[in-house]
């Protein structure tokens, strides 16, 4: 299946009202212990830059899993990041988790640079897929781990349909939509392992489960 690129922001309030809402535990908690599985015994305790952050959901989760790092979000979609300020000040995270307006590509960050990198589910909506690799070796201090986690393109349009069946069929229509777009627009793992090939990063790239690969190694 080609694959079909979506918007590369999410601004509308509603839908990023509709994510930050929305029971993203299960694949968030995945993430976060996948991380510590990839580099076990590994505790974080400086700074990590999370590109793509969205309502800041998987910040918090991290940084209570590793309660001695300092976290940096950034995301381009203004939405997403009022709804993050929201969730970051109920959690009690104000001191350890700042949050920064950017679309990349972007030349500075402040904090930079970082000492663990991460990122979730914005590999698929980049229409130039090497501005996520390009930030990485920017931001990134040597020997740093990256750890990123996104969606998978499946074969057809027909699994496309079944994976929202599976995982969405009780939510909202935005996020069934939303689903269903990302699903067309993300990438294979063997797209992927290319683009890291250009990029000059030897990261180690599985898929994960029926819909989500992971890429992780250091800088």
């Amino acid at each position: 299946m080609k694959r079909t690129p979506e918007p590369e922001l999410m601004n509308d309030p509603a839908q990023a009202a509709a994510y930050a809402r929305a029971d993203f535990a299960e694949p968030h908690e995945r993430f976060v212990s996948l991380f510590g599985e990839r580099f076990p015994g590994l505790a974080i305790a400086g700074e990590v830059l999370d590109l793509g952050c969205g309502p800041a959901d998987i910040a918090i989760r991290f940084a209570r899993a590793h309660p001695r790092c300092r976290i940096l979000g950034v995301d381009g979609a203004a939405a997403m990041l009022a709804e993050g300020e929201r969730l970051i000040g109920a959690a009690g995270m104000i001191e350890r988790i700042r949050l920064h307006a950017a679309r990349l590509p972007v030349e500075e960050l402040p904090g930079a640079p970082f000492d663990a990198v991460i990122s979730n589910s914005l590999l698929h909506h980049l229409h130039e897929p090497q501005v996520l690799w390009s930030a990485v070796r920017r931001f990134a201090r040597p020997g740093a781990p990256v750890f990123v986690m996104d969606l998978r393109r499946p074969s057809s349009p027909e699994a496309v349909e079944d994976l929202v069946k599976e995982y969405a069929a009780g939510e909202p229509a935005v996020l069934q939509r939303d689903f269903r777009h990302s699903l067309h627009a993300a990438f294979t793992p063997e797209e992927v392992e290319e683009q890291l090939r250009k990029a000059g990063l030897g990261f180690a790239v599985e898929a994960i489960g029926d819909r989500h690969l992971i890429v992780y190694g250091r800088v």
